[in-house]
């Protein structure tokens, strides 16, 4: 009788994760920790619903947003459409999830995932945009077994799904989504699906999907059916098609070959046709080619009438997005009395250091929070409006290696910034101390180059705009206690247009040393002049040496042409501080000093893409063309540049293995 019900039991367990049988509910998981009902919290997490309703579909098929200030009372979440479904069955789902998660499913929890087949919904009290979450984890199978072949339709199983995750990987950015066909046999094909949440970026949506990709075996071989699902991606095979097939999304599974080796002979060609044929024919033309005519123009007829009404639509969505703004404009003030209470009225103590814009304090609220505060020159000619403006799109920017703004004030001819408080203060406070500089190993500078790296990668690439920050340099990179990278200071970031590839400016920012000579001489700047700034601020972390300041007059005047003559005589490695020359990787080190020349070539169209840097910094064995000599240094008495009018392939393999902190090795 034990076993009868032992039986019973593991039969339903089995039946309500059989991918095949629907379910009236998501999966989901519940996070741990609880908030008091009509607590801040639960006033961010409805204003945080709010906000993503706001933006459900037709607006975005991705979104995410936070509301409320860090650490205790904020609140993060996102909602991600699967790339198949349409609009209208996304939004009704994300409806159906904003009201029941939180309030069934996962009441009074701080946080909750939600898979539900046409979109994930998430949310929780700690940050996690861009970074890969792999827990909770769920993995469903479908309880029917392949019956022939298992071992032939398993690998199927894999091949593609790793296929139908490198198109989803390769995507654009924000439509990370892939389905895939295969036949298994004539009348048994496979289905495949891959999808990653926007806020990824391409390196790390494939990260993810290989991780999920992986659990496949262990929970379902030898199934008809199986996911993986975790927060930030899923995959998905079936032997029935799950998903809705568009002419984008899919790939045709390939052309079954006939079972013997045999040749088919080729048809013969038809006979010329005959004079009343040949007349039978043109009629036949006619007859086809009229109505597909009259059918164009209906449509067309029908385009314009729709496009007609949409833009007496226009005004109406126009008057939302304001309205939204202005929500987030109110979560993010701070009263003047309150920012002068936290900094003990800008006093001399709390000053944390000065630069072209303004003076950064240090303050604390009265919750125990530190907050950093950058208080502008009264001098700044940055107009009330524009300010917001400038606020509102670093809002946006949430990414684990830029430093998060936490709200701004306005009041008379106050303009103040507060931003999370980094406590490490910046990397040249390190870097270019003798006695502090100890305290970077090469692990800790080898990570603090990958960092910035993903940072400017979000920047260029990931986040939502498309952002040159034109003043990356050691002193705008912020360590946390963890000395992990935070590129700060955005108060000369330019924002540029997806098909905009440079722009051309006569008002030079930024600072002599780091700037690409494009930009320093004639003004144009694109995403390769922050490449070039990467390279530079490379070769000092290797080094330890400012680039403004290098002069070794027996082998170079400066950093850059000191690098090209060791790597010329191959003697690259004599570039490492003396501090890191008895315990570093030399794969590590040499494939940095690599990127950091390519990055600093003269001719812009010859640096690498972030998206290539990060890839190279990532992979073991990754191809790169030999670098040509760098692009001259201008040198400058005033090194920091705020406000200035100025009218053949040769390629090299890397085979890098795997190094651990017991492969650290000394010179």
């Amino acid at each position: 009788m034990l076993n009868f019900v032992t039986f019973l039991f593991l039969l339903c367990f089995l039946i309500h994760g059989n991918a095949q049988t629907p379910v009236p509910y998501p999966y989901r998981s519940c996070l741990p920790g609880n908030f008091t009902q009509n607590s801040t919290y639960h006033s961010n997490l409805n204003l945080l619903f709010s906000n993503l309703s706001a933006n459900a579909p037709p607006n975005n098929r991705f979104f995410n947003t936070s509301a409320g200030r860090p650490p205790n009372d904020a609140v993060y979440g996102l909602f991600q459409c699967r790339g198949d479904v349409s609009d209208s069955v996304c939004r009704s789902f994300l409806a159906t999830a904003i009201k029941d998660v939180a309030e069934k499913y996962c009441p009074l929890r701080n946080g909750a995932v939600a898979w539900y087949d046409e979109c994930i919904f998430r949310y929780s009290d700690q940050p996690f945009f861009s970074d890969v979450s792999t827990d909770p984890s769920l993995s469903l199978l479908n309880t029917d077994e392949i019956d022939v072949d298992k071992a032939r339709f398993n690998q199927l199983v894999m091949s593609t799904l790793r296929a139908t995750a490198a198109r989803a990987a390769n995507a654009s950015v924000g439509e990370l989504f892939a389905t895939q066909e295969a036949n298994f046999t004539s009348d048994l094909p496979l289905h495949t699906l891959a999808q990653c949440t926007g806020d990824l970026s391409n390196t790390d949506c494939e990260l993810c999907l290989r991780q999920a990709i992986n659990g496949i075996p262990s929970c379902c071989s030898n199934k008809r059916g199986g996911r993986v699902l975790f927060p930030s991606c899923y995959v998905r095979y079936e032997v029935y098609m799950f998903y809705e097939q568009t002419l984008t999304n899919s790939v045709p599974p390939p052309a079954t070959t006939p079972p013997n080796n045999t040749t088919p002979t080729p048809p013969l060609p038809p006979p010329p046709p005959t004079p009343g044929k040949r007349r039978i024919s043109t009629m036949l033309i006619v007859a086809i080619v009229a109505p597909i005519t009259i059918s164009i123009l209906l449509f067309v007829l029908g385009c314009c009438f729709l496009r007609q009404r949409a833009r007496k639509r226009h005004s109406t969505v126009k008057e939302d997005s304001v309205v939204n703004e202005m929500t987030t404009v109110e979560s993010l003030l701070f009263d003047f009395k309150t920012i002068d209470s936290a900094t003990n009225k800008f006093s001399e103590e709390n000053k944390l250091g000065e630069g072209g814009f303004g003076v950064v304090f240090k303050g604390r609220f009265e919750n125990g929070e530190e907050i950093a505060v950058k208080r502008l020159s009264r001098g700044s000619l940055q107009g009330s409006e524009e300010f917001k403006n400038e606020v509102l799109l670093v809002a946006q920017l949430q990414h684990r290696n830029l430093v998060r703004l936490l709200g701004f004030c306005l009041e008379g001819e106050e303009k103040i910034l507060i931003y999370e408080y980094i406590p490490n203060k910046s990397l040249d406070f390190f870097l270019f101390d003798s006695e502090r500089q100890t305290r970077l190993d090469w692990l800790k500078r080898y990570k603090i180059i990958n960092g910035i790296a993903r940072g400017m990668l979000y920047l260029h690439e990931d986040s939502r705009l498309r952002i040159i920050h034109r003043d990356l340099k050691a002193s705008n990179i912020l360590l946390d206690e963890y000395m992990n990278a935070k590129i700060s200071d955005f108060g000369m970031a330019r924002i540029i247009q997806v098909d905009e590839s440079q722009v051309n400016t006569k008002r030079i920012v930024g600072t002599y040393g780091y700037m690409s000579p494009e930009y320093a001489m004639h003004g144009i700047f694109s995403m390769k002049s922050d490449v070039y700034s990467f390279g530079v601020l490379v070769l000092e972390i290797l080094s330890g040496q400012k680039n403004s300041s290098f002069y070794l007059s027996d082998l170079a005047e400066d950093l850059l042409t000191y690098a090209w003559k060791l790597w010329k005589t191959e003697q690259p490695l004599e570039i490492l501080h003396p501090v890191l020359r008895n315990c570093y990787s030399r794969n590590e080190v040499l494939k940095c000093i690599h990127i950091a020349l390519l990055c600093v070539q003269e001719d812009p169209s010859q640096r690498p893409s972030m998206t290539s840097i990060v890839l190279m910094l990532s992979s073991n064995s990754v191809t790169m063309p030999l670098p040509e000599e760098p692009a001259f240094f201008l040198r400058s008495k005033n090194t920091d540049i705020k406000n200035s009018d100025i009218s053949t392939n040769k390629f090299v393999q890397w085979s890098v293995n795997d190094v651990s902190v017991s492969e650290l090795h000394p010179r």
